[in-house]
């Protein structure tokens, strides 16, 4: 799905609403190139599998009736959520995580953001795109993880990966 109109049509202008409308940092880097990143800090990200993604997308859905903004990595087959920075620096959690190929970009890391020059490479693309400065808990997307991936007892479907 693509969102030009609401976004802009160049690199700076949807940075802007990125900036202005949902609280993202964003900054055009490199700007010859318009690729558009956030620095992780106030925003973190949840980047899985896409099938897994899927799963995660609809139990969030059940349980609050809006995810937040989720981006997909169409070349690598993946799905990252933002969320709020709010998960402990835990080391059980983190191995629990890769176990099924989740990782978190906590602080420090860089999210790229889909951009108007990314549209005809798919290089990125929003699943549901920031429309505030609204995002899940860390804890929302890794419980949904558990409860997608039937561990720690948590109900939902099961799926192989």
């Amino acid at each position: 799905m693509k969102h030009r109109t609401a976004f802009g049509d160049t690199p700076a202008t949807r940075c802007r609403y990125y900036r202005e409308v949902c609280d993202l940092a964003a900054v055009v880097d490199p700007p010859g190139l318009g690729r558009i990143i956030v620095r992780a800090t106030t925003v973190w990200a949840v980047t899985m599998p896409a099938v897994l993604g899927s799963g995660v997308r609809a139990e969030i859905a059940r349980g609050y009736g809006v995810t937040g903004p989720i981006l997909a990595h169409p070349r690598s087959n993946r799905w990252s959520f933002l969320i709020r920075p709010d998960l402990p620096d835990d080391v059980p959690l983190f191995a629990e995580m890769f176990r099924y190929d989740v990782s978190v970009i906590r602080t420090g890391g860089t999210i790229a953001l889909p951009s108007p020059a990314d549209l005809d490479t798919h290089l990125r693309q929003w699943i549901e795109p920031p429309r505030c400065p609204v995002r899940p808990s860390g804890h929302t997307v890794t419980g949904a993880v558990r409860a997608v991936t039937g561990t720690r007892g948590c109900r939902g479907m099961r799926i192989r990966l």
